[in-house]
């Protein structure tokens, strides 16, 4: 089998609400880059990445140069073992792991439909039936972020990320935390996330004031050493998300006591090849495991679905269905969410059909 096209999209995903986060930062509309890799054996592989700027080094309109610039060393190679491609194009370009992801989704896909199996079965096994979703809420005013943490919790959802930070007023971030934690009730998990946003000094202020409630923190400052801070100032558990990237960032974040939990994230990974190899550290370090993305939609939804049911429940804090935050949907086959839990395709590869009239016209093709 070998490569022959290599097709990309630019679509355009509209988030249901506007999301609200510290510094200034919102994500509404955002382009997300779709990738189709063509064989001669009749097989399409699909990946996706949706990079966010304020979030990674990463732009959508970087995604397409650098595919270009991979391209002949895809074009007529052989697909199937995706961790080795990835090792040839680590080589041939250094960074660009947004853009790297998308393609190495596509060929786990193409691996996993050569081999007549769900992706799932190539990442570990199916060692969990479905898997517990978060429900983000944007930074709003905190009578109306408890609603809305009420209102998801009537769907079926039981895990709460609140985030923070929007408005700098550490006071209200504090009745952020104190109205969804009093909303939801004792039993579901709820953190507060300042994406970066929060100096230590303001984090510690709002840590301390929720210190009797069972809340959890993310990802308050830039660096993993103000993290640190802040988790042994204010006692609480600390979720690592932005500082969370590679092997050596796990194991600093679990060396500096700030890591009881962390996000793997497949665009900041680089791909299912590495954020694989980073999921099997955490579990081994005892590490529990948001898998997820920055943003997306059904391709990338699918592709952290396979890998979070692959992986065992001792290890999976929880799970994002990001198409479920935006719209249009890209696959009418893509997986839904059903009373706070989702669970992956089980046809063979991703098990998403993308829909080629919502894609468009293409952006580039390679061939």
């Amino acid at each position: 089998m070998k490569l022959t096209r290599i097709t990309l999209w630019h679509v355009p995903l509209t988030s249901h609400a506007t999301y609200y986060m510290a510094n200034g930062k919102t994500c509404d509309a955002t382009m997300s880059v779709i990738v189709c890799l063509e064989t001669d054996a009749g097989l399409s592989g699909w990946g996706e990445t949706c990079p966010i700027p304020h979030y990674l080094p990463a732009y959508a309109n970087g995604v397409i140069p650098a595919v270009a610039e991979m391209a002949p060393v895809l074009l007529g190679a052989n697909p199937i073992g995706p961790e080795a491609m990835m090792e040839r194009l680590n080589t041939h370009l250094q960074g660009h792991d947004y853009a790297k992801s998308a393609l190495d989704t596509a060929l786990w896909d193409l691996t996993a439909q050569a081999s007549n199996l769900p992706l799932f079965a190539l990442l570990g096994g199916r060692a969990v039936q479905d898997m517990p979703l978060y429900h983000s809420l944007t930074c709003v005013a905190p009578d109306e972020m408890a609603r809305m943490a009420r209102d998801a919790q009537d769907q079926g959802m039981q895990q709460f990320q609140v985030k923070l930070g929007a408005d700098d007023n550490w006071q209200a971030d504090v009745a952020r935390l104190s109205k969804v934690r009093e909303a939801v009730g004792v039993g579901p998990l709820v953190y507060g996330d300042w994406n970066c946003g929060a100096n230590a000094l303001t984090a510690i202020r709002v840590g301390r004031a929720v210190a009797h409630l069972d809340v959890m923190l993310e990802q308050p400052c830039a660096t993993l050493s103000e993290c640190a801070q802040v988790a042994r100032s204010t006692g609480l558990a600390m979720k690592l998300d932005e500082n969370a990237f590679d092997i050596a960032s796990l194991i600093a974040g679990h060396q500096s006591g700030a890591m009881q939990a962390a996000a793997l994230k497949l665009s900041k990974m680089g791909g299912l090849s590495a954020m694989k190899r980073c999921r099997d550290l955490c579990l081994s370090l005892g590490t529990q495991m948001c898998i997820e993305d920055t943003w997306g939609g059904d391709i990338t939804t699918a592709a952290v679905l396979h890998l979070a049911a692959a992986t065992p429940a001792r290890g999976l804090l929880n799970t994002c269905d990001l198409a479920h935050y935006v719209g249009p949907r890209l696959a009418p086959d893509g997986p839904t969410r059903h009373m706070g839990r989702i669970a992956p395709p089980t046809s063979a590869g991703l098990g998403v059909t993308p829909d080629l009239g919502i894609l468009g016209q293409p952006a580039a093709i390679f061939d």
